[in-house]
């Protein structure tokens, strides 16, 4: 009985101690900082530490130094490499962290409003037509197993580019009451079907009995420029069907210069829209290989202008972006870019890529009386915090236009295909 005792009472103690240690401040200063640390080139990081705990390098040739006092610790990056860090908690090791320094990386940053023009792979049905025949209105393409959201990519073994591309097949096999043999591409995958088009009573012409399109235009914002690869990203969000609502899959696109013609302004549950036209020449300045949750990307054939801010800028991982202020670039007059205040109001840091990486708020007055916050096709304005790039507007709050989320610009770049992660040579020895 007295042993049972014992054991509880040493039990308690410890879990006591256990409890105590967690919530003592250095302790959970340890928990909180990540097992790794990336930063680029000529860069610092700096985390806060309390007293007891001090820090060292495992290698004694590293190129990233150490400054410490009795609150912080400060990484200093020279160049490119990777060591590791140990934490030590009254001389007691506690922690080893990883730091990777990457080769110092920059990008142009955009603001430029953009027109965009994109081809889809096959044609995109977006709609079902009843054909009224004979025997009663019917749609072929319904009766076909055909949805909306389908995409038309073959009709009898040939490859559909185009709607043009499709009434010479339709009218052909109404005419010799054949049926067509049609592969489409739907997200579960490939499947093929017959459709017999009909024809409209009174009418010559044999139809489909489906409505259906082969590219869609709109305008955006171009986030950045990498003049090494030409390779661009923007908008910051895919571009979908206006229609069916499903992403545009993309065959090909351009991008051309646009003019922002006048401003619908938001208000609460109406997001505004910025109304812009097509540059007079169409001169097409890039085009368009993918168009994806994080926006629309490929390469420029010339280099584009902001008129403001034209030189190559560092960027921020997403554990480096903080909260507090920040400023956009865009376009709200003509093509005349400009930086107005915003607001990072939260920030994730993460480690696998999302679209909703930051909470912004606009606070600049002059952007607040011109928009009344967000609007349509302001996506992909790129944020700039203390110098560097950071990520893109993306979605305005219906319900609070002068609010939305942004993307953090390490994603966009992955899917622009340039790689900033280059593997650092080991300095640990």
């Amino acid at each position: 009985m007295k042993l049972e005792i014992i054991r509880k009472t040493i039990g308690g103690i410890l879990l006591v101690s256990l409890v105590s240690l967690i919530f003592f401040q250095p302790m959970r200063q340890f928990f909180c900082l990540p097992k790794s640390i990336t930063v680029f080139e000529g860069q610092k990081y700096t985390f806060k530490v309390a007293a007891p705990v001090s820090a060292a390098l495992v290698s004694k040739d590293s190129t990233i130094s150490l400054e410490q006092d009795k609150n912080s610790v400060t990484l200093n990056a020279s160049e490119q490499g990777k060591d590791e860090m140990i934490l030590e908690f009254a001389g007691i090791p506690v922690k080893k962290v990883d730091v990777n320094v990457l080769k110092d990386f920059r990008v142009i940053p955009g603001g430029q409003s953009i027109g965009v023009k994109l081809n889809t792979v096959g044609v995109l049905v977006v709609g079902h037509h009843l054909v009224n025949t004979e025997e009663g209105k019917k749609s072929p393409g319904e009766l076909a197993g055909i949805k909306v959201g389908d995409i038309i990519t073959e009709i009898n073994g040939n490859k559909i580019e185009k709607m043009t591309d499709v009434a010479p097949y339709v009218q052909e096999a109404g005419k010799d009451g054949k049926p067509l043999d049609l592969v489409i591409s739907r997200d579960s995958g490939k499947f093929k079907t017959k459709l017999i088009p009909l024809k409209e009573k009174g009418e010559e012409n044999y139809k489909l009995g489906l409505y259906i399109r082969d590219s869609a235009a709109g305008i955006g914002t171009m986030t950045f420029y990498h003049p090494q690869s030409r390779k661009y990203g923007a908008l910051g969000h895919v571009i979908s069907d206006m229609d069916t609502k499903q992403p545009i899959v993309v065959e090909d696109g351009q991008i051309v210069r646009s003019t922002v013609t006048s401003i619908e302004k938001g208000s609460n549950g109406d997001p505004g829209e910025k109304l812009a036209r097509f540059s007079n020449d169409r001169e097409i300045v890039g085009n368009i290989k993918k168009n994806s949750p994080f926006g629309i990307f490929g390469e420029l054939k010339k280099e584009l202008k902001n008129g403001i801010l034209d030189k190559p800028l560092p960027i921020a991982l997403s554990h480096q972006v903080k909260e507090g202020p920040a400023k956009i670039l865009t376009v709200v007059n003509n093509d005349k870019v400009e930086e107005f205040n915003v607001e990072i109001v939260s920030t994730i840091p993460q480690k696998f890529p999302a679209t909703k990486g930051m909470v912004i708020k606009v606070t600049d007055p002059r952007l607040l009386e011109k928009t009344g916050g967000i609007v349509q096709g302001m996506s992909g304005s790129p944020i700039i915090q203390n110098g560097k790039l950071i990520g893109a507007v993306t979605h305005v709050f219906v319900n609070d236009p002068t609010s939305g989320y942004g993307v953090h610009i390490e994603w966009m770049l992955n899917e622009a295909g340039i790689n900033i992660y280059e593997t650092p040579k080991n300095k640990a020895s």
